[in-house]
């Protein structure tokens, strides 16, 4: 059973881009292109993993992910922000707000695959 990804990325090249590497590493991929899409999205559910930009239109990743924290239908899915800037507190904001990983664009597929592997596998 292939993992299914929620992708929450606004810009349209950036989500397509690693949406289609995601599918050819075998996993399951939807993209929500703001912050309130990819709440709904994720509350309806069945989401093994969500990938949460940041900077993000209607409600930023920080808040959209706090959403899902508070919602029992979410709040055990693993979710990776995902930021263009590496500053420092920016990793600290991520977990304080509820993810349990963080990664920095541009996206290296192998780092992310291992970040991914890595709260997968502490899920199983």
């Amino acid at each position: 059973m292939m993992a299914r990804i929620l992708l929450v990325e606004d810009n349209e090249m950036d989500g397509d881009m690693l949406s289609r590497r995601l599918v050819r590493k075998g996993f399951e991929v939807e993209i929500a292109v703001d912050g309130r899409q990819g709440v709904e999205m994720a509350l309806a559910g069945g989401y093994d993993l969500i990938l949460m930009d940041i900077r993000l239109p209607e409600i930023d990743g920080w808040e959209a992910t706090r959403l899902l924290r508070a919602a029992d239908a979410t709040r055990t899915v693993p979710i990776i922000a995902l930021t263009v800037h590496d500053m420092a507190g920016d990793r600290d904001k991520a977990l304080e707000a509820g993810c349990d990983d963080y990664d920095t664009k541009p996206i290296e597929l192998p780092r992310l695959l291992g970040k991914i592997d890595a709260v997968l596998g502490r899920r199983a």
